[in-house]
């Protein structure tokens, strides 16, 4: 396993084909060529085509006919071929020191090179276009396994919810109307219920209820604080009027209470902040922490790892997550590029 994923880090299965290619294509062909001369031929033509199939395959497929701009693609593809065919001969007919004009025999030199060059490119753009197929696929199962997974664990964990909230509605009325805070606290504690056991149920919810959910679990962890701990959220004005997936960020908050420092000589904070600019969700998290703890990673819950998880199955490519572990600090930054 571990071999495999360096050849497949450093591209060495690549190297290793266009080596056989550069090889078999020296073999069979070395004897058309004057003497001394076959090797750069042929490495001419294989650097030729790799450059071709690879501006294809990372560049034109990617960023045109991925976003459906396919007359563009269509056009693209074609001056590229042309373009490297007809300046790989001019680079063979200066190499082997004869004269060369384009117009004569054009039918034969399309024939003999950008024909050829144009199936061997969209066969390897097939291959890309096969192997993202498959890619896409595979996360496509990977992510019903993982929402399967995650309801049934929701399901075994879930109490009947009918009784929980009658229950919680009679505590209510059983608190004293002159105790304020008991009574705040556990409306809070009941829409947070609520939001997890009725709005999470669709793949995606509006910002404004997530933050929202956000801060009563803050409101609610501050009530086992003291004056010693810092706790603050900030929201920018932007963040509103989209959606993102349900309980996405809360992870990274429940671990932030989990592991803040415990110093009584200084103050322990927590920080959270939620911007959006440029069509771009920035989510920071920041706490203290003890010098003695090395990792802020949960021993329980969902845990950071499974949230990594999850945003390279639901933001493939549409995220960036950067963890800072410093001796007395722990700082998480999430981006995510609203679509």
């Amino acid at each position: 396993m571990k071999t495999t994923r360096f050849i497949q880090r450093y591209y060495l299965h690549h190297l290793l084909g266009w080596g056989l290619l550069f090889l078999g294509w020296h073999f069979f062909r070395y004897q058309d060529y004057p003497a001394g001369k076959g090797w750069y031929i042929t490495f001419i033509k294989v650097a030729d085509l790799a450059l071709m199939v690879y501006i294809t395959n990372y560049l034109l497929i990617p960023r045109l006919l991925y976003k459906k701009r396919y007359f563009l693609f269509a056009i693209t593809f074609i001056a590229l071929v042309f373009t490297f065919s007809i300046t790989k001969m001019y680079v063979e007919a200066g190499l082997l020191n004869i004269s060369f004009d384009i117009w004569d025999r054009f039918k034969v030199r399309v024939y003999d090179n950008v024909i050829p060059h144009f199936l061997l490119v969209s066969t390897g753009a097939a291959i890309k276009l096969l192997i993202d197929y498959a890619g896409v696929q595979r996360r496509l199962g990977e992510m019903a396994k993982e929402k399967a997974e995650t309801e049934l664990n929701f399901l075994k964990s879930q109490i009947n919810p009918h009784f929980l909230f009658n229950s919680l509605n009679t505590i209510y009325f059983l608190i004293d109307k002159q105790n304020s805070d008991a009574r705040t606290t556990l409306l809070q504690m009941s829409d947070l219920l609520r939001y997890q056991l009725y709005d999470c149920n669709n793949p995606t919810i509006e910002i404004e209820k997530e933050v929202h959910y956000l801060q009563d679990y803050i409101r609610l962890q501050e009530l086992r604080k003291d004056q010693q701990y810092e706790v603050g959220i900030e929201v920018g004005e932007q963040v509103k009027g989209f959606r993102i997936t349900p309980l996405l960020l809360i992870p990274f908050v429940e671990n932030a209470f989990k592991h803040i420092s415990h110093y009584s000589h200084e103050k322990n904070f927590i920080k959270v902040n939620l911007q959006r600019q440029n069509g771009t969700l920035t989510f920071i998290v920041e706490n203290s922490k003890d010098d003695q703890q090395r990792s802020t990673e949960p021993k329980g819950g969902i845990g950071l790892s499974n949230v990594k998880r999850r945003l390279e199955l639901l933001y493939p490519g549409k995220h960036t997550l950067q963890i800072s572990n410093n001796p007395h600090t722990f700082k998480i930054e999430l981006n995510l590029h609203l679509s």
